[in-house]
């Protein structure tokens, strides 16, 4: 699933963006790890809900490592 969000909605820390199982956006500070029905950042670095969106199957294909250059 290609995300809708573009990388000036993102706070200026993250690295990576991902969707959990029910279709919510998250940005991470570092890369997280998944868990049953999508990710988590193990208590390590910070993280913020970026926006809600449909429950996808394929959110397992939806990590992305954020690159600011």
């Amino acid at each position: 699933m290609k995300r809708s969000f573009s990388r000036e909605d993102l706070p200026d820390w993250t690295g990576w963006v991902a969707q959990d199982a029910d279709g919510s956006w998250w940005a991470y500070e570092v890369e997280p790890q998944e868990y049953h029905q999508g990710w988590y950042e193990n208590e390590l670095g910070r993280r913020m809900k970026v926006m809600a969106g449909e429950a996808s199957p394929q959110w397992r294909k939806t990590l992305e490592r954020i690159r600011w250059a």
